[in-house]
């Protein structure tokens, strides 16, 4: 072997080398981005479920909310018709319409007048 020889067989085994252990180098590198990769799929698989879970969570809040609203709508009206009433019969006028009317009760010396309603 020349001078020459043994250079070229160097360079080819150092090349060699640096190949082998670029390949083991990459080797790990390419095992951390696979774990990486693995890793964040798993995250968000799990931040889209949560996420579509939370959803349909706050729909039927939504729902149970709007008929919560409905029912308040209704029971406010009620109140404010009872309390209408309420303050109609602590009026005495109003008392005496209502024993005439349901019960037939009539003032001394008030004389009531009957109409018979007829049908054509």
């Amino acid at each position: 072997m020349g001078k020459y020889a043994a250079k070229e067989q160097a360079r080819t085994q150092t090349a060699r080398t640096n190949q082998e252990s670029k390949t083991v180098k990459s080797a790990g590198g390419r095992r951390r981005i696979w774990i990486w990769v693995s890793f964040m799929v798993v995250f968000m698989g799990w931040a889209g479920y949560s996420f579509i879970s939370q959803q349909s969570q706050i729909a039927d809040k939504s729902a149970e909310l709007a008929k919560k609203k409905v029912e308040q709508q209704t029971t406010l009206k009620s109140q404010e018709q009872l309390s209408t009433e309420v303050k109609r019969l602590n009026d005495p006028e109003y008392i005496g319409q209502l024993a005439r009317k349901n019960y037939g009760m009539y003032l001394p010396g008030e004389t009531p007048i009957h109409t018979e309603e007829t049908s054509p």
